[in-house]
């Protein structure tokens, strides 16, 4: 007598459910460049990057979808079934991070995601910068840089290391701004601070050029109000005093 085989499916399975039987049971799966899972592929600013998505295993043709982050790419037609290319060119700095994925039309969970990870070095935005500051006030300082990996910065003052003075100087640093806060400047401020971001061996710099200037002096606004007012009622009671005089005299 012949064995039946353990695995039996009722009548009113769903179709859906078969062919996902029939996914398992060949191992139906995408690859891209070669790639299983989702894997980081790294660039270059400049030339292309080419990526080749393939079915295997599959017992039949099957469609492809590319998408760029949440965006679906346009295909021709001739680039859809069973093996489909996609072509970044050129590959810029706004790629970085960007996730390109493919899948399969007849079942999106069956994919396969690259991840760009372009290389470039600091860029640093803005020219170099004069500042008056009034003795006394505030300062802050701001370079914005962008590069991958992220950069590192150092501040200078006068082509020296800046030491921080504990309570007046304080650094601030995110992924793309730094900063330099300086309280109640003083005239030993004065001087060229430069923002010296570097990644990757490759450094770029921007100066700043301070200027701490005399602290300008402050009245009372009391004391300007009573004077105005005491100018004011001399100049009426002279003009007054003028009048009456004039009209004896005729």
């Amino acid at each position: 007598m012949v064995q039946r085989s353990s695995l039996t499916v009722p009548c009113e399975v769903p179709v859906l459910t078969l062919w996902f039987l029939a996914c398992a049971a060949t191992g139906l799966e995408l690859s891209v460049n070669g790639h299983t899972a989702d894997f980081s592929l790294s660039a270059q600013p400049g030339p292309p990057v080419s990526l080749s998505c393939v079915t295997q295993n599959s017992i039949q043709d099957e469609e492809l979808l590319w998408y760029r982050g949440n965006g679906k790419v346009d295909l021709k037609d001739g680039n859809k079934v069973n093996i489909s290319n996609i072509c970044i060119s050129p590959v810029t700095e706004s790629d970085n991070g960007v996730i390109f994925t493919c899948k399969l039309v007849r079942n999106t969970s069956v994919q396969v995601s690259v991840t760009l990870d372009v290389k470039f070095p600091p860029q640093l935005t803005g020219e170099e910068e004069s500042l008056q500051i009034e003795e006394g006030k505030d300062v802050t300082l701001s370079c914005n840089a962008k590069s991958n990996p992220q950069a590192q910065a150092a501040w200078y003052k006068n082509n020296s290391t800046l030491t921080l003075q504990q309570n007046r100087y304080h650094v601030y640093q995110t992924s793309e701004v730094f900063q330099l806060s300086i309280k109640k400047v003083q005239k030993s401020d004065n001087g060229t601070y430069t923002c010296a971001v570097e990644s990757s061996g490759i450094e770029r710099r921007k100066d700043f050029h301070l200027t701490v200037e005399d602290k300008k002096p402050v009245f009372p606004k009391e004391a300007i109000i009573a004077a105005v007012v005491v100018v004011t009622l001399t100049v009426l009671f002279g003009i007054v005093a003028r009048k009456d005089k004039i009209c004896k005299v005729w």
